[in-house]
């Protein structure tokens, strides 16, 4: 577990520097989903899925 969650940290820091230093180019969106995979792995992730589906259904009651 320790693992997995200093290597979502790491991830997470680089997902971060690609975004404000080069913009996103096809070697640096490999490096977010493996960011994803292991996050999904965490015990953040029914959280952010709960947040997701909060948002998504904010959203789908909006009327226009």
């Amino acid at each position: 577990m320790i693992l997995s969650i200093s290597g979502v940290v790491l991830l997470g820091i680089i997902v971060f520097l690609f975004f404000r230093k080069d913009g996103l180019k096809p070697s640096h969106a490999i490096i977010c989903a493996l960011f994803g995979f292991y996050l999904a792995g965490t015990a953040i992730a029914p959280g952010i899925k709960a947040g997701g589906e909060s948002l998504a259904g904010l959203l789908g009651g909006i009327k226009l």
